[in-house]
């Protein structure tokens, strides 16, 4: 990876960061619960991303670069396991133990989703 690309993702990280903070407060806010929505919006909607990135590397030849500064970069910044694991965890702790199995199901399954129609998508 040359000094530039570095750069670039940095840059790119810079600006899913701050992109994930506010989706997950506009979510978080409008559909207030107990239920982490706003990280399951972040979640889902970056798995869509980055199967549309890998469909158009797939079928129609996005060079690397690109690729890496947008998946890795910017949907690598925006997207986020440790809040997810975290809010899991937090919930059991909470005394709830509905929500976190329904968080848990709701995110692998609609994030997988989420990326097979993104590859689906690029696909057409």
């Amino acid at each position: 990876m040359s000094w530039w690309e570095w750069v670039l993702v940095g840059c790119a990280g810079a600006v899913g960061a701050p992109l994930r903070y506010l989706v997950e407060v506009v979510v978080s806010d409008r559909f207030g619960s107990r239920f982490p929505s706003g990280t399951l919006a972040v979640n889902v909607s970056g798995s869509f991303v980055l199967g549309l990135l890998s469909g158009l590397a797939i079928y129609h030849g996005l060079p690397g670069p690109p690729k890496l500064i947008l998946g890795t970069g910017l949907v690598g910044a925006y997207t986020t396991f440790s809040a997810f694991s975290f809010e899991t965890v937090t919930l059991f702790e909470q005394g709830h133990r509905r929500v976190p199995p329904r968080y848990v199901v709701t995110s692998v399954l609609t994030g997988a989703a989420a990326a097979a129609a993104g590859l689906a998508l690029a696909a057409r």
